[in-house]
């Protein structure tokens, strides 16, 4: 869009219509997207940098390990936090729990298998295994780390055992999605933020239902996990195209959007509709926050505040006026606090070097389909079989050339970010 003259620069509408853009964005996400020709095209929602993580102490990883309270509390709480206590909680449950509400136990749920692995298998449990991202300087290889590979022969130990249902290998997100509001699911790695409206049905149902995030795998020094937050990519980009007929008019809405009375609106709502002022602190009035807490659709549908429109949120600065999470949710959004950390170096971009991208590609493609065969490998041998044949075929598809170049823009991304380690 940059190179086909479709967008408008941000930053020169803003100096000749609403210099208020200055103001309202941050200049360290301004920096970050600021191209080679000096200018900006476009302005992520969701961001978070290095200097806020430090600033805050209570700035969110969504990565959680979740647990279905009832069935976690009946098997006795156990820790789960090394390979032994979570291989035979999970054994536990699935033989007191065969059935709930009359349909099969799923003792271990995860995200979806995809083209890139399953997130929930590979980079939130390298994240909980405090997995480091560099050594000595260089970008690392996660996915030969001695700690991430005893887990993952754990997991192919419950997968001998039948415990790794046939669900999680084939379910679409939908499906998923389904057996997550009926509560079939034991435990999971998974991102909270995507379980908010299943468990406001599953409290509604029978409060001791719901998930509920506890202590999960830990590497055998027992270290805290590492749960990274956004970082100044933030997630969707509001841009300006010249097919716009009032520009001057679009970055205008755009700066209101993103200033506090703008963000305000976006989280709130309207004073008076759906909030009140109260000891100077804004409180969404008790029908307006039962809605919400019980029906996000209809809440959506009647006042599409609260980020319904997020296209350009601001996370930290509305943590000022947050209100007090439902208790189907409450737990769940104070958890990670305390292990969040920020990981942005590391989240690089190869689109620049089009050859290294695509041996990336090629190597990333062969674990999608490398790591259902350790996970339903049928004993040890076999796993590491196929593991070692993995990082054969990956080093002949130029992995270390991959690596070589993540490291040169991991030190770029930590010089513009700032960060001196």
């Amino acid at each position: 869009m940059i190179e086909e003259n479709m967008v408008y620069a941000l930053n020169e509408l803003a100096d000749d219509y609403d210099a208020y853009f200055w103001q309202v964005t941050d200049a360290d996400v301004v920096n970050w997207y600021t191209m080679d020709d000096g200018n900006i095209y476009g302005y992520p929602c969701s961001t978070v940098t290095p200097k806020q993580v430090k600033e805050h102490d209570d700035i969110i990883s969504n990565q959680t390990f979740l647990v279905r309270k009832d069935i976690y509390e009946a098997i006795g709480s156990p820790d789960m936090t090394t390979p032994e206590g979570f291989k035979a909680a999970v054994e536990k449950a699935a033989e007191m729990f065969p059935e709930v509400n009359g349909e099969k136990l799923i003792p271990v749920g995860s995200h979806v298998f995809d083209n890139q692995g399953n997130v929930s298998f590979d980079k939130y449990l390298m994240n909980f295994l405090a997995v480091p991202w560099e050594k000595d300087g260089k970008y690392y290889d996660r996915y030969t780390d001695p700690e991430y590979v005893i887990w993952l022969k754990m997991f192919r130990e419950l997968g001998e055992e039948g415990l790794l249902a046939n669900d999680i290998f084939v379910d679409t997100r939908i499906q998923m999605e389904e057996k997550l509001a009926k509560g079939r699911y034991f435990c999971m790695l998974y991102q909270y933020s995507d379980t908010i409206s299943q468990q406001k049905a599953l409290y509604e149902n029978d409060p001791d239902s719901i998930y509920m995030a506890v202590e999960g795998p830990r590497n055998s020094n027992g270290d805290d996990p590492t749960l990274p937050t956004n970082n100044m990519n933030g997630w969707t980009l509001t841009l300006i195209s010249k097919n716009c007929k009032y520009p001057e008019r679009a970055i205008a809405f755009m700066d209101y959007m993103m200033s506090e009375h703008g963000q305000m609106l976006i989280y709130l709502g309207v004073e008076g509709v759906t909030y009140d002022i109260v000891d100077g602190k804004p409180v969404l009035k008790e029908d307006v926050s039962k809605i919400l807490n019980s029906d996000r659709e209809t809440y959506d549908r009647l006042y599409g505040a609260d980020d319904a429109y997020w296209m350009l949120q601001n996370n930290v600065m509305q943590l000022q006026w947050e209100q007090k999470a439902g208790p189907a949710t409450e737990q769940l959004l104070v958890w990670a606090c305390k292990y969040t950390v920020y990981n942005g170096q590391y989240d690089v971009s190869l689109s620049t070097s089009p050859e290294i991208a695509a041996m990336d590609e090629k190597c990333t493609k062969l674990w999608s389909e490398t790591l259902p065969k350790l996970l339903l490998a049928s004993n040890e041998a076999q796993f590491d079989e196929i593991f070692e044949e993995f990082v054969g075929k990956r080093n002949a598809m130029g992995y270390q050339e991959v690596l070589k170049q993540k490291t040169v823009l991991m030190n770029a991304a930590k010089e513009k970010m700032g960060i001196s380690e």
